[in-house]
Protein backbone atom coordinates (compact mmCIF):
# COMPACT_ATOMS: atom_id res chain seq x y z
CA UNK A 1 0.00 0.00 0.00
CA UNK A 2 1.79 3.24 -1.34
CA UNK A 3 0.84 6.75 0.45
CA UNK A 4 1.86 9.84 -0.89
CA UNK A 5 2.79 12.41 1.60
CA UNK A 6 0.79 15.54 1.15
CA UNK A 7 2.49 19.24 0.47
CA UNK A 8 1.69 21.37 3.54
CA UNK A 9 -0.42 24.16 1.92
CA UNK A 10 0.85 27.76 2.47
CA UNK A 11 -1.97 28.72 4.42
CA UNK A 12 -0.84 26.58 7.65
CA UNK A 13 2.55 28.35 7.31
CA UNK A 14 0.94 32.20 7.04
CA UNK A 15 -1.98 31.30 9.31
CA UNK A 16 0.01 29.40 12.03
CA UNK A 17 2.90 32.10 12.19
CA UNK A 18 -0.07 35.15 12.64
CA UNK A 19 -1.80 33.00 15.31
CA UNK A 20 1.12 32.64 17.23
CA UNK A 21 1.81 35.98 17.05
CA UNK A 22 -1.81 37.42 17.84
CA UNK A 23 -1.68 34.89 20.70
CA UNK A 24 1.46 35.84 22.00
CA UNK A 25 0.29 39.33 22.11
CA UNK A 26 -2.83 37.67 23.99
CA UNK A 27 -0.38 36.24 26.90
CA UNK A 28 1.53 39.60 27.03
CA UNK A 29 -2.03 41.34 27.72
CA UNK A 30 -2.50 38.22 30.26
CA UNK A 31 0.83 39.11 32.27
CA UNK A 32 0.58 42.03 32.22
CA UNK A 33 -2.51 41.99 33.62
CA UNK A 34 -1.78 39.91 36.69
CA UNK A 35 1.30 42.01 37.26
CA UNK A 36 -0.30 44.95 37.32
CA UNK A 37 1.53 47.47 39.91
CA UNK A 38 -0.73 49.53 41.98
CA UNK A 39 0.27 52.63 40.68
CA UNK A 40 -0.73 51.39 37.15
CA UNK A 41 -4.07 50.52 38.37
CA UNK A 42 -4.78 53.75 40.38
CA UNK A 43 -3.87 55.78 37.27
CA UNK A 44 -6.53 54.06 35.28
CA UNK A 45 -10.27 55.82 34.83
CA UNK A 46 -12.17 54.83 38.12
CA UNK A 47 -15.09 53.16 35.84
CA UNK A 48 -12.21 50.75 34.52
CA UNK A 49 -10.90 50.27 38.01
CA UNK A 50 -14.25 49.42 39.00
CA UNK A 51 -14.45 46.74 37.22
CA UNK A 52 -10.62 45.58 36.62
CA UNK A 53 -11.02 45.61 40.90
CA UNK A 54 -14.82 43.68 40.98
CA UNK A 55 -12.98 40.94 38.47
CA UNK A 56 -12.73 37.22 40.97
CA UNK A 57 -9.56 35.40 40.62
CA UNK A 58 -11.15 32.82 39.01
CA UNK A 59 -12.09 34.71 35.90
CA UNK A 60 -7.90 34.29 35.45
CA UNK A 61 -8.22 31.00 35.04
CA UNK A 62 -10.09 31.09 32.05
CA UNK A 63 -8.20 33.83 30.53
CA UNK A 64 -5.18 32.35 31.12
CA UNK A 65 -6.11 29.44 29.23
CA UNK A 66 -7.69 30.74 26.45
CA UNK A 67 -4.40 32.46 25.95
CA UNK A 68 -2.14 30.03 26.74
CA UNK A 69 -4.32 27.14 25.09
CA UNK A 70 -4.14 29.79 22.14
CA UNK A 71 -0.13 30.28 21.68
CA UNK A 72 -0.15 26.21 21.98
CA UNK A 73 -2.93 25.39 19.27
CA UNK A 74 -0.60 27.89 16.81
CA UNK A 75 2.14 26.22 17.79
CA UNK A 76 0.54 22.88 17.18
CA UNK A 77 -0.39 23.62 14.09
CA UNK A 78 2.98 25.31 12.69
CA UNK A 79 4.10 21.74 13.71
CA UNK A 80 1.30 20.07 11.53
CA UNK A 81 -0.37 17.93 14.72
CA UNK A 82 -4.24 16.90 14.88
CA UNK A 83 -4.27 18.04 18.70
CA UNK A 84 -4.08 21.61 17.47
CA UNK A 85 -8.14 21.36 16.61
CA UNK A 86 -8.72 20.57 19.95
CA UNK A 87 -6.39 22.79 22.36
CA UNK A 88 -7.92 25.67 20.10
CA UNK A 89 -11.99 24.59 20.81
CA UNK A 90 -10.89 24.12 24.44
CA UNK A 91 -9.06 27.96 24.20
CA UNK A 92 -12.46 29.57 22.41
CA UNK A 93 -14.63 27.59 25.14
CA UNK A 94 -12.43 29.28 28.24
CA UNK A 95 -12.54 32.60 25.94
CA UNK A 96 -16.46 32.52 25.91
CA UNK A 97 -16.71 31.62 29.87
CA UNK A 98 -14.68 34.59 30.33
CA UNK A 99 -16.46 36.84 28.42
CA UNK A 100 -19.19 35.65 29.85
CA UNK A 101 -18.33 35.90 33.34
CA UNK A 102 -16.82 39.02 32.76
CA UNK A 103 -20.43 40.64 31.84
CA UNK A 104 -22.23 38.85 34.35
CA UNK A 105 -20.02 39.31 38.17
CA UNK A 106 -18.49 42.90 37.22
CA UNK A 107 -19.65 46.46 36.54
CA UNK A 108 -18.10 45.54 32.81
CA UNK A 109 -21.49 45.92 31.41
CA UNK A 110 -22.62 49.21 33.46
CA UNK A 111 -19.36 50.88 32.46
CA UNK A 112 -18.93 49.94 28.58
CA UNK A 113 -22.44 48.74 27.99
CA UNK A 114 -23.19 46.81 24.48
CA UNK A 115 -19.77 48.86 22.59
CA UNK A 116 -18.03 46.87 25.06
CA UNK A 117 -18.37 43.76 23.54
CA UNK A 118 -16.78 44.74 20.05
CA UNK A 119 -13.68 43.71 21.08
CA UNK A 120 -14.51 40.44 22.34
CA UNK A 121 -16.68 39.54 20.05
CA UNK A 122 -14.01 39.87 17.68
CA UNK A 123 -11.79 37.96 19.56
CA UNK A 124 -14.85 35.02 19.40
CA UNK A 125 -14.84 35.21 15.90
CA UNK A 126 -10.82 34.68 15.34
CA UNK A 127 -10.51 31.70 18.16
CA UNK A 128 -13.74 30.43 16.19
CA UNK A 129 -12.09 30.64 13.00
CA UNK A 130 -8.59 29.28 14.15
CA UNK A 131 -10.38 26.43 15.59
CA UNK A 132 -12.23 25.56 12.06
CA UNK A 133 -8.96 26.36 9.81
CA UNK A 134 -7.33 23.27 11.87
CA UNK A 135 -10.66 21.25 12.22
CA UNK A 136 -10.39 21.42 8.70
CA UNK A 137 -6.92 20.73 8.29
CA UNK A 138 -7.32 17.88 10.48
CA UNK A 139 -10.28 16.57 8.86
CA UNK A 140 -8.24 17.17 5.05
CA UNK A 141 -5.08 14.84 6.81
CA UNK A 142 -3.11 17.99 6.29
CA UNK A 143 -2.38 17.24 10.35
CA UNK A 144 -1.39 14.15 11.70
Amino acid sequence: MATTAMKTPASVWIVGTLALLWNLVGVAAFVMQLAMPAEALQAMPPEQRSVYEATPGWIYLFYGVATIGGVLGAIGLLLRRRWAAPVWLVALVALLLQVVASYAVTPAWTVSGASGLAFPVVLLVIACALWLFARHLAERGVLR
